[in-house]
């Protein structure tokens, strides 16, 4: 069970880019290849299953249980060659002093080798430091090699490499030159997802070759290959429930496109049918029991959403109707009357009665903790904890909101809605600003689909 841990002495260092390329490159060389992703991100794993051709799966230890994690990753990694898990912030940051839900923590748990990107622009022999300060931080960390990024040029290569031959035992496996050819757009919430850029797998294509070309592969799996198996980690067992199965429409196109690949999975599991439907061209809803529609950037495709009307008045019946429906983030902004962003305005679905307006900065970024109310709508409440840690990263807030309006959730970290709820509940419709995992401490998608059964249950009699 080969494995690594890419990570780096702070963000922005270039470890997606160069995740991205091993993934693609190791892939071109006929190996399999399987990606995840350290912490709650959308994006970044959108680039790294398209480069791998394996969905990629997040491992958090905010929304995860520490059995949960090796569970996962064991249960993906089968039938891989090499499992590369791209890290998030630098190597030892984390939310708490301990470093205990670190990059780091993540490395020893599942003890994986790390690989350290270091981006060495204005840097010389300044190197050396950083690399013995990173090695000597946590002797249960293997830093087992290092990528210098964003190289001068090879005399900046020369002297770099020079200086850490002679202050360290680390050992260079790449030195990848700055290349804005290879470089993914940004815009507010990061990198652009691959499923909305144009051209994805070309850029794909020319980042494995530039990477390619630049770091010993056959030295990344030697390294991988150093990690022993992860322990198994039994899980309990449950007996399947027989029930009658549902069908979900949900909306994935350039405009929403952010799921849990294991959320999908957790939703079929439990007996959903899953029907994908396209919010920018088709003229109607697929019919379904139910509807989901998750996150995304419907402010950059506004224009388009709006000039839909036949779906937005079809997705507008269907929840007046009673419809059992769930919205997260961007699938909420669609919900509300209208969206404004950049001095444009664009009418939106309408069954929420609140605007949507974009702002320049965050409004909710980063882990929320909610406490269920009693107004959520959704059965297998009073077998929960009634706490739920998940997600959030908007720029956009709400304004004209209907001060009738039921939550479903008190925020006790984090902002959601207003700061203080989140879960807006409207006939069978919660949608929340938080996004969700399926996991051990939060079954949401057990929850949703029995009750999109319940309602469709209630509609037969």
């Amino acid at each position: 069970m080969a494995h690594l841990i890419i990570s780096a002495a702070h963000k922005s260092s270039g470890k997606t880019t160069i995740s991205i390329g091993l993934c693609a490159a190791l892939r071109q060389r006929g190996n399999v290849v399987q990606p995840f992703k350290k912490g709650p991100d959308y994006i970044d794993p959108l680039w790294l299953g398209q480069a791998a051709g394996r969905s990629c799966y997040n491992l958090d230890f905010f929304t995860m249980g520490r059995d949960e994690i090796p569970r996962l990753f064991q249960q993906h990694m089968a039938g891989a060659d090499i499992g590369i898990i791209e890290g998030n912030k630098g190597l030892y940051d984390g939310l708490d002093l301990d470093g205990s839900n670190s990059n780091a923590a993540l490395a020893a748990l599942l003890q994986a080798p790390v690989v350290l990107v270091l981006d060495t622009r204005g840097m010389t022999r300044g190197v050396a430091p950083l690399i013995l300060g990173y090695q000597a931080f946590d002797e249960n960390i293997r830093i087992a090699g290092v990528v210098l990024n964003s190289v001068g040029g090879s005399r900046h290569e020369t002297k770099l490499r020079n200086v850490i031959e002679h202050y360290t035992d680390a050992k260079v496996i790449g030195a990848v030159p700055r290349n804005d050819r290879v470089q993914i757009d940004e815009r507010h919430l990061g990198l652009m997802p691959s499923n909305e850029a144009e051209a994805a797998q070309e850029r794909i294509d020319t980042i494995a070759g530039h990477v390619g070309s630049h770091v010993d592969l056959h030295t990344v799996m030697d390294i991988a290959g150093l990690a022993p198996a992860v322990a198994a980690v039994e899980k309990t067992r449950v007996d399947p429930i027989h029930a009658s199965p549902v069908s979900i429409a949900y909306a994935r196109d350039a405009a929403f496109g952010f799921y849990y690949p294991d959320d999908l999975q957790a939703l079929e599991n439990a007996g959903a049918r899953l029907i994908p439907f396209d919010t920018l061209n088709d003229k109607v809803m697929p019919g379904a029991d139910g509807l989901f529609i998750g996150g995304g950037f419907p402010e950059t495709a506004m224009q388009e959403l709006a000039a839909n009307v036949e779906l937005r008045h079809s997705i507008r019946e269907f929840i007046e109707q009673g419809g059992p429906t769930y919205a997260e983030c961007g699938g909420l902004m669609y919900l509300c009357r209208s969206l404004e962003w950049d001095g444009r305005q664009s009418e939106m679905v309408g069954v929420i009665q609140a605007d949507v307006k974009m702002h320049q900065k965050p409004q909710g970024r980063g882990y929320v903790r909610l406490c269920e109310t009693s107004c959520h709508p959704w059965p297998g409440g009073e077998e929960t904890t009634g706490r739920v840690n998940a997600h959030e990263f908007h720029y956009s807030g709400l304004e004209n909101l209907d001060e009738s309006l039921k939550f479903a959730y008190k925020v006790e970290r984090g902002y959601g809605v207003d700061g203080v709820h989140d879960g807006l509940v409207y006939k069978n419709l919660l949608a929340n600003y938080s996004h969700m995992r399926s996991v051990g401490s939060s079954h949401w998608s057990e929850r949703f689909v029995a009750h999109v059964r319940k309602c469709a249950n209630s509609k037969k009699r």
